[in-house]
């Protein structure tokens, strides 16, 4: 099984949007026995918490589900424990590229790297702005995990 981390700061808006979406493209490919995920936050501040109601709702309006969710902080295990841990911008790649144990670094990638064609580096952080944030947001996750799911090979036709 391959296994996927979502990272973003406080795991309540990007990286659990990034889980819910990725998870419903595994599932709607018929891969859920080959390809796991789970999505953390580089900081504790929502520890047990479920993800922020606007992303929940920008969501379910595309189908996707995360109110069972609950936000977690990264830890140094993560990186033995997943395949790719995928940052939602190049700080909490900085930050995570700290984090990581010695001979882990090939599991650390920029997540919207799966989506080049986009010519964005970063999923910018909605929790600031209005609805549009997140349907922005939602865009660049769904874009990027399309990308992830083709190059782990499990897309199928």
């Amino acid at each position: 099984m391959v296994r996927v981390l979502f990272v973003c700061t406080g795991n309540i808006c990007r990286s659990p949007t990034a889980e819910g979406v990725f998870r419903a493209l595994v599932a709607r490919h018929g891969l859920e026995g080959e390809i796991g995920a789970d999505s953390a936050g580089t900081h504790g501040y929502h520890v047990g918490e479920a993800p922020d109601p606007r992303s929940c709702a920008a969501a379910r309006a595309r189908g996707v589900v995360l109110d069972d969710l609950r936000a977690r902080q990264v830890s140094p295990a993560d990186f033995s424990a997943f395949d790719l841990v995928l940052a939602m911008d190049r700080g909490h790649h900085a930050h995570l590229a700290r984090l990581c144990p010695p001979g882990r670094e090939e599991r650390l990638r920029l997540f919207l790297d799966f989506a080049p064609h986009l010519g964005a580096r970063d999923v910018p952080d909605p929790y600031y702005g209005g609805p549009d944030g997140f349907e922005r947001v939602l865009d660049l996750i769904e874009a990027g995990c399309e990308g992830l799911l083709r190059q782990i090979g499990g897309a199928r036709p």
